[in-house]
C-alpha cells in the first residue's frame, strides 16, 4: 500500500503544508517528525491539525533539532502551526 503524504504549498503560506488529519493516525506522528526532518536550517513547514497538537509539540521539544513554533490559526476547528527550523 502506497500512502503519499498531502506536503503541499497552498495559497495562504509559501511553505509546504502537511495536513496531518489526511494521515493514518496510527503513523501520523511519525510522518509529521518525517516531514520536519526534511527541513534545513532557516526552512519552515506548515501543519493543519483538526485539534491543538499538544503532545506532538512534546515530542519535538525533545528532537535534537530546535524549532521555533508560531500559531497562525487557534480552533475551533483546525489549528495552523509554522514550524521554522532554527537549529
Amino acid at each position: 500500500m502506497e500512502i503519499n503524504l498531502p506536503l503541499t504549498p497552498d495559497d495562504s503560506t509559501p511553505e509546504p503544508t502537511l495536513i496531518a488529519a489526511a494521515i493514518p493516525h496510527a503513523i501520523r506522528h511519525g510522518a509529521i517528525h518525517g516531514a520536519l526532518g526534511t527541513r534545513a536550517v532557516g526552512e519552515s513547514m506548515v501543519l493543519v491539525a483538526p485539534h491543538n497538537p499538544t503532545p506532538l509539540l512534546t515530542e519535538i521539544e525533545r528532537r535534537e533539532e530546535d524549532f521555533d513554533i508560531e500559531y497562525l490559526t487557534e480552533g475551533p476547528d483546525t489549528w495552523r502551526l509554522r514550524f521554522t527550523r532554527t537549529a
